[in-house]
């Protein structure tokens, strides 16, 4: 039997061979055949999560509320030290410096990653902007945002911060953050389904010990971690009833 390994859309996809790699180390470290499907967009991921189509997935934590509550899924672990905030940044030669100077009309450059757009949507409330008085591009790409943001198509670009460093050094520099979420107990998560639940220990003591094996050591620098930490599902159900919380705010 193959079971199906995905991972959140908002990552950079350079990074998607770093998760070949660590794909083909859980598969022999577990003696399982994992299959890693990539999805370009969060729809598409969301109709294979729906279908019962995913086993394992490294979750955004927006939608680790659907995986919980309507799929049964089980936390397993976060990466050590990596919480998920959010960048507003305008052009390197736009005079604005802080959110508070931003105007109605202003042109806002977003993916569909629904945890960073609500995040940049509560920082732009000291400016008091919203929905109804913003104007937001939908781009497929953190890429995309940035040239949005460097052709002058839109004012601010939302970004992950994870993905706004992975940038290429000349597309940061001409860019500029002029805000940063400071949350701190929003993250990414491995979860696994109903279906791999009889690995879901095995997966637990396999990626604990990722930080003191050579291969895992490898493994982990090549996705940028240090190691994974254990969560629990408690933690994860704190996390989804802050989310509910900062939407409905």
């Amino acid at each position: 039997m193959s079971y199906t390994f995905t991972i959140s859309p908002d990552f950079n996809p350079q990074h998607l061979p770093s998760w070949y790699i660590f794909n083909t180390w859980l598969q022999k470290s577990l003696n399982e055949a994992i299959h890693l499907e990539w999805y370009n967009d969060f729809d598409s991921q969301h109709e294979a999560i729906r279908a019962d189509q995913i086993d394992l997935i490294y979750a955004n934590p927006f939608d680790a509320a659907m995986l919980v509550r309507e799929k049964g899924f089980k936390t397993i672990a976060c990466p050590t030290g990596v919480s998920d905030e959010a960048i507003i940044a305008v052009s390197s030669d736009n005079p604005v410096t802080e959110i508070e100077a931003l105007k109605p009309g202003l042109r806002i450059a977003s993916t569909d990653d629904p945890h960073v757009h609500m995040m940049c949507m509560m920082m732009l409330e000291p400016a008091n902007l919203d929905k109804d008085n913003t104007k937001i591009h939908l781009r497929d790409t953190y890429v995309l945002v940035s040239k949005d943001l460097i052709q002058g198509d839109a004012d601010v670009g939302f970004f992950l911060e994870a993905t706004f460093n992975d940038l290429s050094d000349m597309v940061r520099q001409k860019l500029r953050p002029i805000g940063s979420s400071k949350i701190q107990l929003i993250r990414h998560v491995l979860m696994a389904g109903p279906g791999f639940e009889q690995k879901h220990e095995q997966i637990k003591q396999q990626i604990t010990g990722m930080a003191t094996d050579s291969k895992g050591q490898e493994v982990l620098k090549s996705l940028g971690f240090t190691g994974w930490e254990m969560q629990d599902q408690e933690s994860t159900e704190f996390m989804i009833d802050l989310m509910d919380t900062l939407a409905s705010d």
